[in-house]
């Protein structure tokens, strides 16, 4: 099997809270008002990406994983998680505020789902003025306490808020409460998981008249009740250069501001290499073919090239790796 730059078919979600913004600023192939999620790469079962472009098109990542598990990943990789693509990556359009929810650790996830947890980051494309994040507690609180706010539809008051602008960066643990604000267009790096408890909506219906399911017994194990200042990236936005973000045991991230040709020597990477494009477009050369990208498109390179050359006048580049 002949590999080279790979992009996907984009797998569109339609959400309560989605928007357009998926369609105007990141031109995806959108015919509603409501879509809140692009899934980029995934190999969640029902969801699984399929190649795009080239030799390869219309062949899923699953099976392109299976046939050349290491050519594909790196072994590294493929010692660590075998043939699952550890990965999920999305483009997220909040019209509306998201719900309030958590995700589980990987322990809990294990006993109860069979699942991986999901620890996740974010980067934001675009936000309205006056857009915000919830991001954990505004102070320590008791399980005791948490529950009484639940019980008296208090929870807001114990939360804490994040104005967010073009460029900030978040990185959420496992157990941490969280939500997308109204506004945000945000670019998410996250387990291979799609385990959430949802622990507050805001009391809204479905478009059947239903509430949504909440998760409130599943998530007070779950939950890390401490206020913890550990969630926003400070990183540098040095020129043609590659700019340390986040390094967790999930995956490894750093952003590329480019506005001329840019060399990576990938010979001792030993995983894949996935590049978001946040802002601009570039043309991405590995294993002697060369790939467009442009904003709002994400692309990934095997393991098996030994180098990158990263071609453009201007672009701004999420770098993924494992």
């Amino acid at each position: 099997m002949n590999l080279y730059p790979l992009k996907f078919k984009p797998i569109l979600k339609e959400r309560l809270w989605g928007g357009t913004k998926l369609k105007e600023v990141l031109d995806k192939p959108i015919n509603n008002d409501i879509t809140g999620e692009s899934w980029e790469l995934s190999t969640v079962s029902g969801d699984v990406s399929v190649v795009a472009n080239g030799n390869l098109a219309n062949i899923s990542l699953q099976e392109l994983i299976d046939q050349n598990p290491q050519a594909l990943l790196g072994k590294s990789v493929v010692d660590r998680f075998g043939t699952d693509f550890p990965i999920l990556i999305k483009f997220i359009d909040a019209k509306k505020d998201l719900s309030i929810q958590l995700h589980p650790n990987d322990e809990l996830a294990k006993k109860r789902h069979g699942s991986f947890g999901k620890t996740e980051m974010w980067y934001i494309m675009d936000a309205d003025p006056e857009a915000e994040l919830i991001v954990g507690f505004n102070k320590n609180v008791t399980k005791a306490e948490y529950s009484k706010s639940l019980e008296e539809d208090k929870l807001l008051e114990l939360l804490n808020y994040e104005p967010v602008k073009e460029g900030d960066t978040f990185f959420i643990n496992t157990g941490k409460v969280h939500a997308i604000g109204a506004g945000v267009l945000l670019a998410e790096i996250q387990q291979t998981s799609d385990i959430t408890y949802r622990v507050f909506d805001f009391n809204r219906k479905d478009k059947n008249g239903n509430l949504r399911e909440l998760h409130t017994e599943l998530a007070l194990d779950a939950i890390d009740y401490e206020k913890k200042d550990d969630f926003k990236v400070k990183y540098d936005n040095a020129m043609e250069a590659s700019n340390f973000m986040v390094d967790c045991p999930y995956f490894k991230t750093n952003f590329l501001n480019l506005t001329k040709d840019f060399f990576i020597d990938a010979t001792d990477r030993d995983s894949f290499t996935i590049y978001m494009c946040v802002g601009g477009n570039a043309k991405v050369k590995a294993i002697n073919e060369e790939v467009d990208v442009r904003k709002g498109e994400t692309i990934l390179i095997p393991a098996c090239s030994p180098n990158i050359l990263i071609k453009t006048e201007g672009a701004k580049l999420l770098e993924v790796t494992i």
